[in-house]
Formats: C-alpha cells, structure tokens, sequence
C-alpha cells in the first residue's frame, strides 16, 4: 500500500488544499493529511479545530485521513509508514523552500520521497495567510475556503 503523508499548517484548510488532496488521493491509496503543532508560529486556529475542519471538508474522500503530529515530519511519516511526502506548488516562488525541505528531508531518510503537485491556476493566489488577512478585514472568503470552514470563521468571534 502506498502511503503518502500531508503535512502542514493548514491555518485554515483552503481549496487550493483540498485540489492538492484530491489529486494526491488519486495517486496513492492513502493520504494522511497531517497537521503540523508548530509551536513557532502564532497559529489562528487551534490544532484541534483545523483538524476537525479538515475532516468536514474532506468527509466524502474514502482515502483520506486527518492527523495532527509534533516535531520532524520525516519521522512522522517514518511512524506512519509513509513512503511519500505530499507538497503542493502554487507559484515558482514556493518552489525554493520546497526543494529545501525536500533535500532536507532526503538527506534525514533516502527511503521516503517528496512527490510535488501543482493546484489548479485557479487556486495559485490563496494561501492560509492571504485568507487570514481578508478575513481580519471583514472581506468575503467563500470563495477561497471550504464551506464548513467560511461558516466555521464567520461564527467565530475576530480576535
């Protein structure tokens, strides 16, 4: 069984996400969607609810489960025995740090690749931050977003 693990911050899950899941889960028969507890970053989200945010979005697809880990991903995916990590590509400029943490986590395990999907040009623009900050200004995010999650943040109190 191929296993591939998808890690990140997800804070909050876009569309662009889930078309990055979607065409993983084509590939591999399973894709751990794996949220990262990066205590570094001042998260929106707490792990808890991005992952349950993540389950609703991604209910209907029967390969797909949602995790949560803490420290290196390449030992997460050693754990889970993974023999792929999923990162997806909006634009050039991600490519850089991409292929770093590829090389990276190539040098820690040569077992475990790094397999890299583009999202649809559709999706090229939004990113977590991008959504934060229309949604920090009371701009419209539905577009952007899984519904369970724009209903999710127009409920939640602005800090």
């Amino acid at each position: 069984m191929k296993i591939a693990i998808y890690p990140g911050s997800f804070d909050p899950v876009t569309k662009g996400h889930i078309d990055i899941l979607k065409n993983g889960a084509e590939i591999f028969d399973k894709v751990i969607i794996a949220v990262a507890k990066n205590s570094e970053k001042n998260a929106f989200l707490s792990v808890a609810e991005r992952v349950a945010l993540i389950k609703e979005s991604v209910k209907d697809i029967e390969n797909v489960e949602v995790d949560s880990f803490d420290g290196l991903t390449i030992e997460y995916a050693k754990k889970r025995g993974a023999q792929v990590i999923l990162r997806g590509l909006r634009a050039v400029s991600d490519f850089e740090y991409e292929m770093q943490l590829s090389q990276a986590n190539s040098a820690l395990s040569s077992d475990i690749k790094t397999i890299f999907l583009i999202t649809k040009p559709k999706y090229n623009f939004i990113s977590s931050r991008t959504i934060k900050e229309i949604y920090l200004n009371n701009g419209d995010i539905s577009k952007f977003v899984p519904e369970c999650v724009c209903k999710f943040l127009m409920n939640k109190k602005q800090p």
